[in-house]
């Protein structure tokens, strides 16, 4: 019989350079850990019917109560009664598994209907689901370079890293980068690029690390003769009056081509999507790789999803909820002249501008005061920019907004952390 794994000698492999193979891993991560942005996962279980509330295992297996700031499920969806009685029942139904690709057999009336809804949401003619928001960008965006020969696509430079990866698909040639929010640069851009060219213009609605929200309408002006892709990721069930996104809120869901969006923030569960005219989500269903090469939603997933679009459609007192709870902590946190970062958007950021001390923040609040938020540090946002990022829910009471800030005043202070009036 052969020992377990854990008692084998390690294979040490040796690169062509005659470096150990796991040198090189050990050497980037010692580059992580000195740059003080290693990454810890907390344990956390989230109880049932008590959003925010959750259960924090540490290490050593003892357990503690904790609430969580940080979460984006941002409407509290993944525990509402409707959406879990609808993943029950397609469990009970269906099964576990889709089975495989949609083009195999992975196919449901769970995400044919689900499709059909997101589609209604937007007011497109067809949407298309993937496995994540992520996939859904990467898979798109990388996908309409196949479909449309010469394009060069026009992306705002806080555009999320899954835009980003879809775009390089492209090569350097095909994109170009505006300024953050900056229209008059990307006019620029435009006026200077290959005027026979099929063009694309690639954004936000809600920038999630900073809470910014894109003038849509004026990019869209712009757009006129090109395409345009807006990711709502951090605002479809959040703005508008059914929840589709800053685009409905502003009256310009008709001036945007392809809306892309999550199932995973603020409708509690998982999944990616696009919306589009018929042609252009057929055609992207027939070219792109992430979605024809992977396994469906399970039928569970769809339900709940199908079952939170529904309800946030239907319930706008919620988003209004929600709205009320973030400006009621931007005001908190600027009453007690904590580095509150500004923010337009249901996003509330609090400066910290040094990964070491951000993380120690991070862990003095869960360990001593049981308050959850991780710290935000680069990649995510630039060096010298990391920050808190908080993330108040309908279901975060007055109560637990005082503790926290009662909580951020002793670990400032504890930690000689710049204060409100002390930042550039």
């Amino acid at each position: 019989m052969s020992p377990p794994l854990a008692d084998q000698p390690a294979v040490l492999k040796t690169l062509e350079t005659g470096r150990p193979l796991r040198t090189a891993f050990s050497s980037a991560l010692d580059r992580v850990h000195r740059e003080g942005r290693y990454r810890v996962f907390a344990d956390l279980r989230r109880r049932r019917g008590q959003f925010p509330r959750a259960t924090w295992t540490r290490n050593d297996g003892s357990t503690s109560d904790v609430v969580v700031w940080c979460s984006n499920d941002y409407l509290g969806q993944g525990q509402n009664p409707v959406v879990l009685g609808a993943m029950h029942d397609a469990i009970e139904a269906a099964g576990a598994g889709s089975g495989g690709t949609r083009n195999i057999s992975g196919t449901t009336d769970y995400h044919v209907a689900l499709e059909r809804e997101l589609a209604d949401l937007h007011r497109k003619e067809a949407a298309l689901l993937f496995t994540s928001g992520y996939v859904s960008n990467e898979a798109s965006l990388s996908t309409l370079f196949k479909i449309l020969p010469g394009l060069i696509v026009f992306s705002d430079a806080l555009n999320h890293n899954s835009m980003i990866s879809g775009i390089r698909a492209g090569g350097p040639l095909a994109r170009r980068v505006f300024r953050h929010n900056d229209l008059d640069h990307l006019e620029q851009l435009l006026s200077e690029a290959n005027p026979g060219a099929p063009k694309l213009i690639a954004f936000e609605s809600v920038y999630s690390m900073d809470g910014d929200i894109a003038d849509i309408a004026g990019t869209a002006a712009l757009a006129r003769r090109y395409l345009t892709y807006l990711d709502e990721v951090h605002a479809v069930g959040l703005y508008g009056r059914r929840g589709a996104g800053v685009a409905e809120r502003d009256g310009v869901m008709e001036q945007i081509d392809i809306v892309e969006g999550t199932l995973g923030k603020a409708f509690g569960v998982m999944g990616g999507y696009i919306a589009a005219d018929a042609v252009i989500i057929d055609a992207i269903r027939s070219y792109a790789d992430g979605f024809i090469f992977t396994t469906s939603l399970p039928p569970a997933l769809a339900a709940g999803a199908l079952a939170s679009v529904r309800y946030l459609k239907a319930h706008d007192e919620v988003r209004a909820a929600h709205q009320a709870r973030a400006q009621a902590l931007k005001m908190r946190l600027k009453g007690a002249g904590l580095p509150l970062m500004p923010s337009v958007s249901h996003i509330v950021p609090v400066a910290v501008g040094d990964p070491v001390r951000c993380k120690l923040i991070s862990d003095t609040l869960l360990n001593d005061h049981g308050i959850y938020v991780q710290p935000i540090n680069y990649p995510t946002v630039p060096r010298g920019a990391e920050r808190l990022r908080f993330t108040p829910s309908p279901a975060h009471s007055d109560a637990m907004m005082d503790d926290l800030i009662t909580a951020l005043g002793k670990v400032w202070n504890r930690h000689d952390i710049r204060w409100a009036n002390a930042v550039a």
